[in-house]
């Protein structure tokens, strides 16, 4: 049996978002993870009734007949649940971290950093892939003993097959790929866009993908336990804000690439597909953009993210995974008629947030370089 790998706290991760006090705590998620645990627990419903009986209750009595209903209703709303999981996802295969060997791409920095950490600390094989240049005593100060890191751009095919030779020397196949590589976001409206800056942007977020696919999922299908591939998309990708073609564009394809190998490989349960469509995460990639709604739509700290997602893999189930609540009802915003979509864009201040952000973040820059500038002339 592995033993646990001592790993660091230091993180290259950004502090947590500040904001007031209202929404850090009361916000839709907070309500709703209450009104799980307790109005619509289907096993407190049915305490409620066991104390009915314990009370001699008449089983004519309306409280009786309205208390077993409701947790009669709660519990089929739970196992039709379980039921739909189970036939859209099939049976789940079994996950051993100790004998897995867990690809992390983007790994370096924000939600794959704190994914490495995770596997690394359960004691998985893991190989971490990023642009970002690290020397070999800073891969140990941020990852841990034992974590392999590649200096890799997974948007070049031939840079991936050789990677996929070390790593396969050196760790094994990869059976968990977890792809949470992504570019920085613009920002702009489609006229002022670059066509280079859109074009890098659709080759790191999709084409990317598309080569890391191809060239790992062959050993998994080969594995003897299978795999899991996770995809780290984003709920952008279907709400399109304004100021983010080329982001929501390269988000919306990967998401759909995703999709294309769940049912490519439907029927295998050996082989699991787990899609993760997320709202604004406190990284370095959203930290100009001001999320428009705090209550609806809060920002997430990613250890949160990182969290929810390893526990999926863990349990050896696929699917799909949508952090913070709203991201849940993105596909009935889509069916909703013109004039209510314009409606709930305009309250929202989806269509804003980009604009607002960057004003800010050009303000930010401004005062920066006047400081410096003052600076200067005083040394």
């Amino acid at each position: 049996m592995s033993t646990p790998r001592k790993i660091t706290t230091k993180s290259i991760l950004p502090p947590p978002a500040r904001s007031n006090p209202w929404t850090n705590h009361l916000t839709l998620d907070t309500l709703l993870r209450v009104l799980r645990n307790t109005l619509f627990n289907p096993f407190l419903a049915w305490v409620l009734v066991l104390c009915l009986r314990a009370q001699v209750t008449p089983s004519s009595s309306p409280a009786w007949i309205l208390t077993v209903s409701y947790a009669s209703a709660l519990s089929v709303l739970f196992v039709a649940r379980g039921v739909n999981h189970r036939v859209a996802h099939g049976i789940p295969r079994t996950v051993d971290s100790a004998r897995e060997v867990v690809l992390v791409t983007g790994g370096a920095s924000g939600l794959g950093l704190l994914i490495a950490q995770i596997y690394g600390m359960k004691g998985a094989s893991v190989a971490v892939l990023d642009i970002r240049d690290l020397g070999e005593n800073e891969v140990v100060e941020i990852f841990g003993e034992g974590v392999g890191y590649w200096r890799c751009d997974v948007g070049e095919r031939e840079a991936l097959e050789r990677v996929k030779k070390k790593i396969e020397m050196e760790l094994g196949t990869p059976t968990i790929v977890i792809n949470c590589a992504a570019a920085r976001i613009n920002g702009g409206s489609l006229l002022e866009l670059q066509a280079d800056a859109f074009e890098k942007t659709v080759r790191t977020n999709l084409l990317a993908a598309f080569h890391l696919y191809q060239v790992f999922l062959p050993g998994i299908v080969e594995a003897e336990n299978g795999g899991t591939i996770v995809t780290v998309s984003s709920v952008l990708g279907q709400l399109s804000p304004a100021g983010l073609s080329d982001y929501s564009a390269s988000k919306a394809g990967l998401s759909a690439l995703h999709r294309t190998i769940e049912a490519e490989f439907r029927g295998n349960d050996q082989i699991k597909t787990l899609l993760v469509e997320v709202g604004q995460m406190a990284t370095p990639l959203f930290e100009w953009v001001r999320t428009p709604n705090h209550f609806f739509a809060p920002v997430l700290e990613p250890v949160e993210v990182a969290r929810e997602i390893v526990t999926a893999v863990d349990s050896g189930q696929g699917g799909v995974l949508r952090l913070p609540s709203f991201a849940k009802l993105v596909n009935f915003y889509a069916v909703l008629p013109g004039a209510v979509q314009r409606v709930a864009r305009f309250v929202s201040g989806v269509d804003r947030a980009v604009s607002s952000g960057l004003r800010e973040r050009d303000a930010t820059d401004s005062n920066r370089r006047v400081l410096r500038s003052a600076k200067r002339r005083t040394d």
